[in-house]
């Protein structure tokens, strides 16, 4: 399980990221098309790190709501 950051990009697309693995960002028209498409890029990210023997960065984000 890993968790995932979306937001509004400045082009209208979602953009989804996920923290733990470092570079691994997707975006979709609407939020459920991201959140599909950054599913899929995890899946390939850590498929590639076992692929190169490469260990899987455990999940270490932690989100905090900071109400100003």
């Amino acid at each position: 399980m890993r968790q995932v950051i979306i937001y509004p990009g400045e082009d209208g697309y979602w953009v989804a990221e996920c923290p733990s693995l470092p570079g691994c960002i997707s975006q979709g028209k609407t939020k459920e098309e991201a959140i599909s498409n950054i599913r899929e890029a995890i899946d390939g990210y850590i498929a590639a790190l076992e692929d190169d023997h490469l260990a899987i960065p455990p999940e270490r984000f932690e989100a905090v709501l900071v109400a100003i």
